[in-house]
This record gives C-alpha cells, sequence and structure tokens, in this order.
C-alpha cells in the first residue's frame, strides 16, 4: 500500500468548481482553509467540458483550478472523468450505450450510462485519460489519481452483444477453451441446456423460467471482471506517466451493494477507500458504519483507508431522506477513523443548485456558513487536526467474520430452499452481538491465512470452494474455534450441491449430518431448549460426533439438535443450524467467544462504542457515546484526551451523551 502525501487525518470532499461562476472559486478555498479542508477530490464529472469535441480538449478551467488549490495549500485527488462520458459520445457510438436485462436499450442523459465491454467506451476512456495523465502527471497540487466513481453502481450489468462477446471471452479463458469443461461446471445437462459452440452462450438475459445458477454466478464473475479491467487499464495510463502518484477509486462497502467482489480489486488499489452512506430506515445506522470500516479496512489487508465519500446530513436517494441529529455528523466521522480511516471526505463541498443531486447535503450547505452542518464541518476540522497522530494505526481485532461475494451472489439466486435467507443481514445478525460487547472484529476470506485469530465466524457461505472449506477446517483441526451458520457449505463453486447429506464441506468438522432442510415461513418462530426462540431456517440435524447444545422446543422438529458444538482437531467447532432471537445469539456468541479466551477492547456502559487502535507507541481508544446519557470509562495511568488536548485525571473518562472521546493510552 502506498502512503497518500497529505499530513495527518486528510480532510475535505467532492470539488465540483465547474458548477460554480468562476468568482465563487475563491470563496471556496478561503472556506476550506476555515474548515480545515487539506485535501478535495476534483475532475470526477467533467468530461464534456475538458474535452467538449472528439479530440479536442481545453484543460484551461482544471488549470485555473489545481493552481487555486495549491496556492492554498490543498492537495488535489486528481480523478478520471470517465464515469460521464459526453452526450457527443453516444451520438458517434449509440452502441456503446447499455442493454437491461429484458433486452431493453437505455439512453444517456445521467451518469455511468456506459457498456463496460464496449471498445468505443474504452478507447474514448484511455484517450481523456492519457491527456490527463500527460499534462498533470508531475502537477504539485495533484497528490493521487482518482480513477473514474463508483464503478459499477448504475451499469454493472450490460446484456448487449458486446457484453455477450466479452462474456464468451471470459468464459474460454476461465475453462481453458474446454466447452466441455464449461458444460460440466454449469450442469447443462439439465433442461437441455447444452453448449456445442461457445457462440451459442449468452447472458442471462430475461427467460420464461428459472435461469441455471452456475451461468448467473459466472456472470456475476464476470461483471465484476470487466469493470475491473478498465479500472486497470486506466491505472496502468497513469502509472506509466506518475509512477510515485498513488491511484484509487472509491469502493461502495455499504448496505445492499453487491454489484463487485471486492476482494478481486482491492489488490489492484494503491490505496483502498470507500463510499458509505446510511441509511434512514435503520434505527441503528452506527451499526452499519462499524460493520463498512471493519470489511473496508479488512479489504486494505490491515492497513488505513480512505473514506472518500458519505454525508454530511440528508442525502437524496432514499424515499425519505432524513437529516442528521445533533453530533451525528461528528460521531460517524469520528466512527470512521476509529476503524482505520485516515481519510474522511464528503460529497460534497458545495451543495449544488441544480442537477440530479441538488438536494444531496454538502460540507457548505445552502444556508451558508450560518448553518449548524457548517459549524460541526468546523469543529469536525479541527478534531481532525488533534487526531493526526493517529494517522497508521491499526486494528487488534482476534475474531474474524467469513465474508465471501460468490457466497452473497449464489445464496440469492431464486429456487432456493428460502428467499427470506439474505446474506447481509445474516452477517450483521452476528455482527451486531460483538460490536454491542466492544469486541474488535476483522472480515476475511474463506481462504485467508487465519493464524492471527482465535475465533473465525461463518454466518452465511452457502457456496465455498474445496480450498476455503479446508483452510476454515484446518484453523479449528489447529487449535482455534470455527463457529458456521446454516446453509453454508452447500454448494461448490459451481454452485454444485455436496452429496451426502448437510452442512456439505463442514459434516465432519462439526460433527454433524442433515438429511432434509425445513426452512421457516416469514412470522413463524420456533422455540429453544435453552429458551429463546429462533426463526428463518431449521433442518432435521443427526449428531455425529458434536454435543447438542440447543434443541428446537417446537415446530416439527421438536427435540432436534439446534446448536451443536464439536471438539475437531485441537479446537473446537459449532453449528447454528437456525437464526435465534437477537438476545439468544448474543449469549450464544459471548459463549463462543469467551470460552476461546477473547475480551472486548473495554467494559463500557450501554450504548457506548469502544473501539482501538493500535500505534508504534502508545493505543488510541475511541469512546463514542450513542445513548442519551454521560458514561464513565476507565483509562489506564497516563492517558491524555487527545480531542481536549489535556491529560486524563483520575483514572476516567467522562463521555457526554452524543459525544466522543479519544484517549492516547501509553504502552
Amino acid at each position: 500500500m502506498s502512503e497518500l502525501a497529505v499530513p495527518g487525518i486528510a480532510y475535505g470532499g467532492d470539488y465540483n468548481p465547474e458548477q460554480w461562476p468562476e468568482e465563487v472559486w475563491a470563496e471556496d478555498v478561503r472556506l476550506m482553509r476555515e474548515a480545515g479542508v487539506t485535501m478535495v477530490s476534483v475532475n470526477i464529472f467533467a468530461w464534456a467540458l475538458l474535452e467538449p469535441r472528439e479530440g479536442e480538449y481545453d484543460f484551461s478551467r482544471l488549470d485555473r483550478i489545481l493552481a487555486l488549490l495549491h496556492e492554498n495549500g490543498i492537495a488535489a485527488d486528481l480523478a478520471t472523468p470517465t464515469a460521464a462520458p459526453p452526450a457527443w459520445f453516444f451520438r458517434a457510438h449509440p452502441d456503446a450505450l447499455p442493454v437491461d436485462r429484458d433486452g431493453r436499450g437505455l439512453s444517456y442523459g445521467s451518469r455511468q450510462t456506459f457498456c463496460p465491454s464496449s471498445p468505443a467506451y474504452r478507447e474514448a476512456a484511455l484517450r481523456i485519460t492519457g491527456e490527463l495523465a500527460a499534462r498533470y502527471a508531475d502537477h504539485p497540487a495533484v497528490v493521487m489519481w482518482h480513477i473514474h466513481n463508483e464503478y459499477g453502481c448504475h451499469n454493472a450489468e450490460c446484456y448487449c452483444e458486446a457484453s455477450a462477446e466479452a462474456f464468451r471471452g471470459w468464459l474460454r479463458e476461465k475453462y481453458a477453451d474446454d466447452l466441455e469443461a464449461l458444460n460440466r461446471a454449469w450442469g447443462t445437462t439439465f433442461w437441455s441446456q447444452w453448449y456445442y459452440d461457445w457462440d451459442e452462450i449468452i447472458p442471462p438475459r430475461a427467460t420464461g423460467a428459472v435461469p441455471n445458477p452456475a451461468h448467473q454466478l459466472d456472470w456475476r464473475r464476470f461483471c465484476s471482471d470487466e469493470l475491473l479491467s478498465l479500472y486497470k487499464a486506466e491505472r496502468e495510463v497513469l502509472r506509466a506517466a506518475a509512477p510515485s502518484v498513488p491511484a484509487t477509486t472509491n469502493f461502495m462497502v455499504m448496505y445492499n451493494f453487491d454489484a463487485l467482489d471486492y476482494w478481486r480489486w482491492a489488490p489492484e488499489l494503491d490505496i483502498v477507500s470507500n463510499d458509505h452512506y446510511l441509511q434512514s430506515t435503520d434505527p441503528e445506522s452506527e451499526i452499519d458504519i462499524a460493520l463498512s470500516g471493519d470489511l473496508v479496512r479488512s479489504l486494505a489487508g490491515g492497513r488505513p483507508w480512505l473514506l472518500m465519500e458519505h454525508s454530511t446530513g440528508a442525502v437524496n436517494w432514499q424515499p425519505v431522506n432524513r437529516a442528521k441529529t445533533a453530533g451525528e455528523l461528528r460521531r460517524n466521522a469520528l466512527a470512521h477513523v476509529a476503524r482505520g480511516a485516515d481519510g474522511i471526505a464528503y460529497f460534497q463541498w458545495r451543495a449544488a443548485k441544480a442537477g440530479a443531486e441538488q438536494w444531496h447535503s454538502a460540507m457548505l450547505p445552502h444556508a451558508g456558513t450560518d448553518s449548524q452542518i457548517w459549524r460541526d464541518v468546523v469543529q469536525l476540522g479541527a478534531d481532525l487536526r488533534a487526531l493526526a497522530e493517529v494517522r497508521g494505526s491499526t486494528g487488534t481485532a482476534k475474531v474474524a467474520i467469513v465474508w465471501d461475494w460468490n457466497a452473497w451472489w449464489s445464496v440469492e439466486l431464486p429456487s432456493q430452499p428460502s428467499g427470506e435467507v439474505r446474506f447481509q443481514d445474516l452477517v450483521r445478525a452476528w455482527y451486531e452481538p460483538l460490536w454491542r460487547a466492544g469486541v474488535a472484529v476483522d472480515f476475511v476470506r474463506p481462504d485467508a491465512d487465519l493464524s492471527a485469530y482465535r475465533v473465525v465466524l461463518a454466518p452465511s457461505l452457502y457456496l465455498v470452494d474445496d480450498e476455503g472449506a479446508a483452510n476454515l477446517a484446518g484453523f479449528a483441526e489447529r487449535g482455534g474455534t470455527l463457529a458456521v451458520g446454516f446453509h453454508s457449505g452447500a454448494v461448490d463453486e459451481n454452485c454444485h450441491v455436496r452429496l451426502g447429506g448437510y452442512p456439505g464441506a463442514f459434516r465432519e468438522a462439526l460433527g454433524v449430518r442433515s438429511d432434509e432442510l425445513f426452512p421457516l415461513l416469514p412470522g413463524e418462530p420456533v422455540g429453544l431448549s435453552e429458551g429463546g426462540t429462533a426463526s428463518v431456517w431449521s433442518e432435521r440435524v443427526r449428531l455425529d460426533g458434536a454435543e447438542a447444545v440447543t434443541s428446537f422446543a417446537s415446530g416439527p422438529l421438536t427435540g432436534v439438535p439446534a446448536v451443536t458444538r464439536h471438539t475437531h482437531g485441537t479446537g473446537t467447532t459449532w453449528y447454528v443450524a437456525t437464526l435465534p432471537a437477537p438476545s439468544t445469539l448474543a449469549d450464544l456468541l459471548d459463549r463462543i467467544r469467551t470460552e476461546a479466551g477473547v475480551t472486548p477492547v473495554r467494559v463500557t456502559p450501554e450504548g457506548v462504542e469502544a473501539v482501538l487502535r493500535r500505534g508504534e507507541d502508545a493505543d488510541y481508544l475511541f469512546l463514542i457515546n450513542h445513548g442519551d446519557r454521560s458514561a464513565e470509562v476507565e483509562v489506564p495511568a497516563g492517558a491524555a484526551d487527545l480531542l481536549a488536548g489535556k491529560p486524563v485525571e483520575g483514572g476516567t473518562v467522562t463521555v457526554r451523551a452524543g459525544d466522543v472521546v479519544v484517549v492516547r493510552e501509553p504502552r
């Protein structure tokens, strides 16, 4: 991972001066300095202004913008504007427009209205990227390249003929030009789908019945890889011109965005960055912030990362877009820092007066500087300056949760035993009790090195290949604690059911075998023998070496084990064959991690989130009070309150309701 050449915790947002008269720019940079802004992203959606006609360029405006920023000590994260091709491009290349699953051609008039497999788009994108690279490679303001913007946000899948041809090329490479191997992997003897010629293969377009799950899964993999190939192509152009300038693109690790396999993307980024927005319908969105931050840090290999976009207040794209409550702007931003962000940025600097995002909040809102948002933005700038020494510190987790995009895609394909099984919901259900308990968590691939952890949890791993399954089982065999959720290990990497009983790949390691699944109807709870209820799932579990911890106390499987424990090698495995109610699941996970010797970062009063970042010479304890009353938290002797800028006296700190305290703890 490269380092960002901006001191301390970077602070800023998307800056779109092209949307405003030039006389506004001087006010912008004056106010940026007042707010403590150190870096802004520029040029993200400026393609039409930079290249008004094909092959004709006008960089005069961007020259002035970059010069102004540099003169005022503000660094530039310079974007390639390739997320929004101009209208002239589509008039010249109408075949570059995307086609949806139903065969409907889409029009230009918004952003990301291109087919990722279009040769004309790739050529045009690399041409404008090359011009930018040649002109600004040595510009003193440019500290990072921002490639594209939110890949796959609107055009993750295109079903046109160019996409079909690219899909076939991807398949030929994956299956070594062996069509029979593809037929075996896809199980095409079912429903007479056998292919005799590569040209017979098409994207999984709308059809009369359920498409082949293996076909759909490979399609999702292809779509992620196709966009990744565009990112890599632009990055290589930039790297050739400016090898010392790091490149990034903004991920979207946030609720319900599953288009891209970020485990494949992350190693290609010099600095991992992410966009995160709250869901107005989530009453505890602070949990989603924490989960997202832990996942992004894990994608970055445990290294710090950048929050490239979030909002100061309301967004503009949900059915109801709520403003943030008092103190929420500050809590949200510092929660991301707590989880490893070494940069905090917003969409956007100045709230737009026109356009599709005119009702999206900004650092400088429509109301101007006489506003609560502006006062909070200035305060946050001061807070981040006070936290400069936190930069570069890392996490401390001994618990890992398995996260896999292939498992997510496959478990939510049609014709599953239950449409109520949703990957992200299950992961959050297991993550939430750990968050409440103050237990640090990393996320891992199934085939990751697990030697740093004591506990590994796999809440939802429907699809797993042999390597991943053996890695997880081996972790337990060597002394670790592995807990696996229902419907995991059921299919291999081609979506083929693992025969011999459930949970498939994990039967031996878990010491159980199920012969039939009994998913539960929505709103149909079942009782558990140790108290509490469960929902979503049940199955007929037979003990095959394991012991029953909890059994079903009602429903069609009364008396059948619901939670089991097994000694595997020198370690312990658990199987959770249902979804216990939140308090019951919390008790179970407390038992699992306590038996494994995992303790919380700090014991805190209810409602106070505790997160630890580990530096070279000190630890940094973030205490975030989401409650409505003040709380006292013990800290070691010699600690200092960084935000208050003073030593801690008496061995405790007071965290006021809705407030944040960051404590430097000597080691």
